[in-house]
C-alpha cells in the first residue's frame, strides 16, 4: 500500500512535467507533416482554416457534455479576451510566421521563434505573474535557466561543427561549418529579409501574449474545454476573413484524402485542441514560463527523431546546444520548484476566512507581512506594573 501511495504521489507530481514534453512531441510531428504538405503547394492560410475547424470540431463535443453543468456565463469581458486569443495565437502567430518564414530562411526563423520563452518571462515579469527579486536563488536560477535555454537553442540553430556518427545514421567524415547568420540575404534583398524579420518577431510576441492572456482568461473562466472550443472557434471565423482577403484561389480550398488532409487534422487535433487545453490545466498550476521553458526541447526531439527515422545528420553544435537547453530546463524547473514549494508551505501555514470557508493565501508579500505581526506578537512581554497590581487589588476588594 505504501508503495501504491508513493507510485501514485510520484506521478501525481509529474504530470504537469509529463504534459508539457508531450506536448513538445506534438509539436515536433506537426512540424514535419506540416511542412512536407506546404511543400507540396497547400497555401498556409488554407491550412490554418482547417487546422483550426478540426480543433473545433473535436473539443466542442467534449466540452458541451462534460463541462454543461460548470461552464460560467460568458460575458462581453470575457467575449472579448476569446476573441484576442484567437487572434493571438490561430491568426497572427501561425500566419506571421509562415510569410516570415518565406521572406526569410528556415535558419532565421527558427532561432527567432526560440526566442519564446525569453519573451514570456519578460511579459510574465511585467504583468506581475513571476516575481523577479535577483536577491533569491531560485529567481536568479529562473532567470540564468532562460538564458540558457536560448543560448542552447541559437548555437543549434546557427553552429553545427563536425559529424557525429551513430550506429543508425551510417558513417562518413563529412564536416559542415556554420552558415552564415544572413545566408538568407543570398536569396532576398534587403528590405524582404527586414520585413520577414519584423514578422517573425511579431508572430513570436503575439504567441508569448497568447500564454499570458490564457492564464488571466482561466482565473475568471474556468472551463478549460468550454475556453479551447470557443478559441479555436473564433480563429477559425477570423481565419476564413482573411484567406478569404488574401487568397483568391479557389483551387487553394481543395482538399481530399492525402497528406494535406492528414496535416490539418493531426495540427487541428493535437497542437491546437488537445495543445491549448493541456497547456491551460499545466500554466493555472505551474504559470506561463514553466510551459513555454520547454519550447526548446522541440529542436533535440525534430534532431534526434530525424536521425533515427530519416538517418539525418547530427553535429556537434546540435549536441552542445541540446546540453545547453536541459541545462537551462533543469535551471528554470529547480527556481519553479523552489517557488512553489516556498507558496505551498505558506499557503499550509496562513489561512483566510471568507464566507465562511478557509481559503489558503499564497501570496508572497501577506505571508511575509502576517508572519512579522505573528514574531512581534510571540515577543511581546506580559502585561505587569504596579499600576496594574492596584487595579487588580481594586477589583479583588469586597464591595
Amino acid at each position: 500500500m505504501g508503495f501504491i501511495g508513493c507510485l501514485g504521489r510520484f506521478f501525481h507530481n509529474a504530470k504537469p512535467y509529463i504534459g508539457v514534453i508531450s506536448l513538445q512531441f506534438g509539436y515536433a510531428g506537426m512540424n514535419i507533416i506540416s511542412t512536407v504538405s506546404l511543400n507540396r503547394g497547400m497555401s498556409h492560410y488554407v491550412l490554418v482554416v482547417y487546422r483550426h475547424a478540426f480543433a473545433t470540431a473535436a473539443v466542442a463535443p467534449f466540452a458541451l457534455v462534460l463541462e454543461r453543468k460548470v461552464r460560467p456565463k460568458i460575458t462581453f469581458k470575457i467575449f472579448i479576451e476569446m476573441f484576442v486569443l484567437g487572434l493571438l495565437g490561430p491568426l497572427i502567430d501561425q500566419n506571421f510566421y509562415y510569410v516570415g518564414l518565406k521572406m526569410t530562411s528556415p535558419t532565421f526563423s527558427c532561432a527567432i521563434s526560440n526566442m519564446l520563452p525569453a519573451m514570456t518571462f519578460v511579459m510574465a515579469v511585467l504583468c506581475r505573474m513571476e516575481k523577479l527579486d535577483l536577491r533569491k536563488v531560485r529567481c536568479q536560477a529562473k532567470l540564468f535557466g532562460t538564458i540558457v535555454t536560448v543560448m542552447g537553442a541559437m548555437l543549434m540553430t546557427f553552429y553545427k561543427g563536425s559529424v557525429i556518427n551513430f550506429f543508425w545514421t551510417g558513417h562518413g567524415s563529412h564536416v559542415s561549418s556554420p552558415p552564415p547568420a544572413n545566408a538568407a540575404l543570398d536569396h532576398h534583398n534587403d528590405g524582404e529579409f527586414i520585413k520577414g524579420s519584423i514578422l517573425l518577431i511579431i508572430a513570436t510576441l503575439a504567441w508569448a501574449a497568447f500564454f499570458i492572456l490564457q492564464v488571466i482568461t482561466l482565473r475568471k473562466y474556468t472551463a478549460h474545454l468550454s475556453l479551447t472550443a470557443m478559441v479555436c472557434f473564433l480563429g477559425t471565423l477570423q481565419a476564413i476573413v482573411v484567406t478569404l482577403a488574401m487568397e483568391h484561389r479557389r483551387s487553394a480550398w481543395a482538399i481530399g484524402w492525402d497528406l494535406n488532409l492528414l496535416a490539418a487534422a493531426y495540427a487541428g487535433i493535437v497542437t491546437s485542441g488537445v495543445a491549448y487545453y493541456v497547456q491551460g490545466l499545466v500554466m493555472k498550476t505551474r504559470g506561463p514560463v514553466f510551459v513555454t521553458a520547454f519550447s526548446p526541447l522541440m529542436m533535440v526531439i525534430v534532431a534526434f527523431m530525424g536521425s533515427l527515422i530519416l538517418a539525418e545528420k547530427i553535429y556537434v553544435g546540435g549536441i552542445i546546444g541540446a546540453v545547453l537547453i536541459v541545462i537551462g530546463l533543469y535551471s528554470v524547473l529547480w527556481g519553479k520548484y523552489k517557488e512553489s514549494k516556498e507558496k505551498k508551505e505558506g499557503g499550509e501555514i496562513v489561512e483566510a476566512v471568507k464566507g465562511g470557508e478557509l481559503l489558503p493565501v499564497i501570496n508572497e508579500d501577506i505571508i511575509e507581512a502576517i508572519q512579522k505581526k505573528q514574531a512581534l506578537a510571540i515577543n511581546i512581554p506580559p502585561m505587569a506594573g504596579p499600576n496594574m497590581e492596584n487595579k487588580l487589588q481594586t477589583t479583588n476588594q469586597p464591595n
